[in-house]
């Protein structure tokens, strides 16, 4: 079986799952484009536990960890099956890399997940499984994880990373005009997307000290490291950026195929 592509996208508001706006509309675009696969690991910043963990959930439900959205979004259910076979070998993978893992034996999809594979995969008939994060031990350790997963990539499984190429809710309420970035967005997200194509890991990883406007980027790390995992899981693959547009001027929705 060919390699699968390694894939990043910034999953912005749940409520992209009513109204597709520019970035489900590319979602929709990622999927048909891809390979299938015959699994999918998601990494999402919403599932974050002090080591990392693997759902073995054979049904797993569909999380609504969000607060204050229109009603209709509660009501959407996303039935992919689990996978817990691909939860028990990404296990072993870590585990084989030096990498203490857990398995959780029932947690669901949550939004950073279950929202951008409801445009990519409609049809719901693909296993998922997730992989939590830990942000507070940084990129290096992302970075370590995607690639002790890299096998994956050929065994059918899509490594897709969920976060957000810039995450700064407190400026998220603002007066930039629609179409818009705040100027910060666009030179930080551009760094990285040159660093990305020159291969420069370890500025990537260094990013928090060398990226233009990191800390007003990212206030804390959590959204950025699922792209660290998939970095690592791309083993220095070509990467494309697939879309880039900006909600409310300053949450950047790039999405990345690494091939």
């Amino acid at each position: 079986m060919p390699r699968l592509p390694v894939t990043f996208v910034s999953h912005g508001a749940p409520t992209h799952a009513l109204e597709a706006g520019a970035a489900g509309k590319a979602w929709d675009a990622l999927g048909q484009s891809l390979p299938r696969p015959q699994a999918v690991l998601a990494i999402s910043p919403h599932w974050d536990t002090e080591a990392p963990m693997l759902s073995a959930a054979e049904r797993p439900e569909t999380i609504h960890d969000f607060y204050g959205f229109p009603e209709p979004l509660y009501a959407i259910r996303y039935p992919a099956p689990g996978a817990p076979a691909l939860a028990c070998r990404a296990t072993s993978l870590l585990e084989a890399a030096g990498i203490r893992t857990a398995v959780h034996p029932n947690r669901g999809l949550d939004h950073g997940a279950w929202v951008p594979l409801r445009r990519m995969y409609p049809d719901a008939d693909l296993p998922v499984t997730q992989l939590s994060t830990q942000w507070r031990k940084g990129p290096e350790h992302h970075y370590r994880l995607g690639q002790a997963l890299a096998p994956l990539a050929d065994e059918g499984v899509l490594v897709f990373g969920t976060g957000g190429i810039t995450h700064n809710l407190r400026e998220f309420f603002n007066d930039i005009p629609p179409g818009e970035a705040a100027p910060y967005v666009d030179e930080f997200r551009t760094w990285m997307l040159d660093r990305m194509r020159a291969g420069d890991i370890d500025a990537l990883l260094d990013y928090s000290k060398r990226a233009p406007h990191a800390a007003r980027a990212h206030p804390t790390d959590d959204h950025l490291m699922p792209l660290y995992v998939a970095l690592g899981a791309a083993g220095g693959a070509p990467v494309e950026r697939v879309h880039a547009s900006v909600d409310r001027g300053v949450m950047a929705m790039d999405a990345y195929v690494f091939k």
